[in-house]
């Protein structure tokens, strides 16, 4: 039976991602993992904290990306933090690989999830890092726009 995108759970966020860069674009891209590795996903096993993609003869690759052993695998299980090959198009490549090179772009998984096929998928993000002024920025204005909040609730209240 098919998902709709709303029921879509992801099996690991990078919520540091969007603290330490700013987001020009995203991209969806397919991963390729073994057995034991899809089975750990399904379990919820994966850690993004550190992971980025680098690209490398014309291929995109997941690196730093922690996918716990799989217990009931033994001997076939896989190496956690192996480098894995994301699936993308060559035009798609090719252009990131223009932006990465020029622009001081990093690129950076925002997300691995599930798609209504079952197939792991990768939310990559084309992402230029931010300096420590930035964040703060960032925190004070997320700090007003919850106190603005806090006051028209108060205010409805009574």
């Amino acid at each position: 039976m098919a998902r709709s995108k709303a029921e879509i759970q992801p099996i690991a966020v990078n919520r540091k991602a969007r603290h330490d860069y700013f987001i020009e674009e995203t991209y969806e891209a397919g991963i390729a993992l073994v057995g034991s590795e899809v089975k750990s996903c399904r379990l919820g096993r994966v850690n993004l904290r550190d992971a980025y993609a680098q690209i490398k003869d014309g291929e995109v690759f997941l690196l730093n990306c922690h996918i716990s052993p799989f217990e009931q695998a033994n001997r076939f299980n896989h190496e956690p933090l192996r480098p894995r090959k994301l699936l993308m198009h060559k035009a798609e490549i090719r252009r990131l690989y223009g932006k990465v090179r020029e622009k001081g772009f990093t690129l950076v998984p925002l997300r691995l999830y599930f798609n209504q096929k079952g197939k792991v998928k990768v939310e990559l993000a084309l992402a230029k890092g931010k300096r420590a002024y930035d964040k703060r920025e960032d925190i004070a204005a997320r700090d007003a726009r919850r106190e603005m909040a806090r006051a028209l609730r108060g205010r409805y209240d009574d």
